[in-house]
């Protein structure tokens, strides 16, 4: 008997970025089998899709609701485990609640919901149901991202001080969303997007970083949002200044019109000690810089690094572990601790480092507050979960 999970898949068909990049992750590690999917809002695309793939016919389905009401008639030895929810910000909410309700793991893509009251009910679902939740948080499965976390634990730095986090890109520097750019499209648009535009296709990555890695909590957050780009609907420019639960203060840009940017998502962090700094442009490489040394250069596969870097490491030094690599890590990580379960076994805390639905709803507050702050007179505003 295989011992691959039976993993779903709503959204993610033909034309769709994401989706290719969900299953090649799913795949890498051989942690799953992709069994089933409802693939599109079209239903003859969704099960053209799924052919495409492989599936068996008669579980391509042509919605999400459809999915769900058939696989449970399956016996328990066929039907999908988990889910993969790869649908726009809009199609987070219901799909991930039937899958909770009908007894199925989610696996669901940033940002958690369309709104926060929405994140909030799937929490509460998700508690209720006691099935496992796991955010697609794309950056926090890199090894060295991994390791600078664990420096920070360690307490290498000493207490935080500051906090810098920057996703600049300039994919949106000119209004694209009118032509045949279908991401373009639905990001900028409200009716799909939610009320955050860069804010919550990429602040909302910032955001979650800065918090993963130094383990610290935003408290208080002061906002400036901008829409640069005329005619659009939602911000493309974002600066959030922040203030941690330990003292410490930050700042944090995330901006679509800084033309000639691709994705270099970039953190640094200082405490008392010294200071770290990576960049997904140079994922391999974690530069720790120090009061009273030199400038130390960790680099993934290396025999010093700490255990979570490691097991999240698939090759020997020099040989470049990316973008696929660090979404895969998620999708392994949250593959071995349902498995450790389905066996009755504790899993590891390797194993649970993946993030999931805590971090969801944060991420959603982030939105939303940055949104109120940026329109408020006042500016500075607790932040409030």
């Amino acid at each position: 008997m295989s011992n691959k999970l039976r993993l779903g898949m709503i959204g993610g068909g033909k034309g769709a970025f994401i989706g290719a990049v969900h299953r090649i992750a799913a795949q890498i590690d051989s942690e799953y089998e992709l069994v089933c999917g409802a693939f599109s809002s079209n239903p003859d695309l969704s099960i053209e899709s799924g052919e495409d793939l492989g599936l068996d016919p008669a579980r391509c389905y042509g919605s999400y609701a459809e999915l769900f009401e058939k696989e449970q008639l399956l016996s328990k030895n066929e039907r999908m485990q988990v889910v993969s929810i790869v649908t726009p910000n809009h199609v987070h909410f219901a799909p991930a609640k039937l899958a909770l309700q009908n007894g199925f793991h989610v696996i669901l893509d940033k940002p958690m919901a369309f709104s926060l009251a929405e994140a909030k009910e799937l929490k509460a679902f998700a508690e209720a149901t006691k099935q496992r939740f796991c955010l697609t948080h794309t950056y926090t499965g890199y090894p060295m991202v991994k390791e600078a976390r664990q420096q920070i634990a360690q307490n290498k730095l000493g207490i935080i001080k500051k906090i810098y986090v920057e996703y600049p890109q300039g994919w949106l520097s000119k209004y694209e969303e009118s032509g045949d750019n279908k991401q373009a499209a639905w990001r900028t648009d409200p009716s799909k997007s939610g009320m955050g535009g860069a804010l919550g296709d990429i602040g909302t990555h910032a955001f979650n970083l800065a918090e993963y890695i130094t383990g610290l909590k935003v408290t208080q957050i002061n906002a400036d949002i901008n829409t640069v780009v005329a005619g659009r609907k939602l911000d493309d420019d974002a600066t959030v200044l922040l203030k941690f639960n330990n003292g410490a203060s930050g700042i944090l840009f995330a901006t679509q019109v800084a033309a000639g940017e691709e994705n270099n998502i970039k953190i640094r962090v200082y405490g008392e000690k010294g200071g770290l700094e990576w960049q997904q442009e140079n994922a391999n490489v974690l530069l720790l810089k120090w009061a009273d040394q030199p400038c130390q250069i960790l680099k993934t596969g290396g025999a010093y690094l700490g255990k979570f870097a490691k097991h999240n490491t698939r090759t020997p030094g020099g040989h470049p572990e990316g973008y696929l690599e660090a979404f895969a890590n998620l999708y392994r990580n949250f593959a071995l601790t349902i498995k450790a379960e389905l066996n009755h076994e504790a899993p590891t805390e390797e194993m649970l480092d993946f993030t999931g639905i805590d971090d969801g709803v944060r991420g959603m507050a982030f939105i939303e507050q940055s949104i109120a702050s940026g329109n408020s007179t006042e500016k500075w505003m607790n932040f409030v979960v």
